[in-house]
């Protein structure tokens, strides 16, 4: 059986971010180990710059 994970505010940015991005099918396809390194570091940096601006 698998445990649910908690979604978090980081969880929720991420998504939010794939999705501005155009990559949602592709991480409902394949999960998000099916993403390039160049997609996930965009998606990593894009979430750094925001949580960076809200913390202003």
């Amino acid at each position: 059986m698998k445990k649910k994970k908690i979604i978090t505010e980081n969880d929720i940015m991420k998504y939010e971010i794939a999705k501005e991005l155009g990559l949602m099918d592709k991480i409902k396809e394949s999960g998000w180990a099916g993403l390039t390194a160049k997609e996930a570091g965009r998606i990593g940096g894009l979430l750094t710059a925001r949580k960076k601006n809200k913390k202003k």
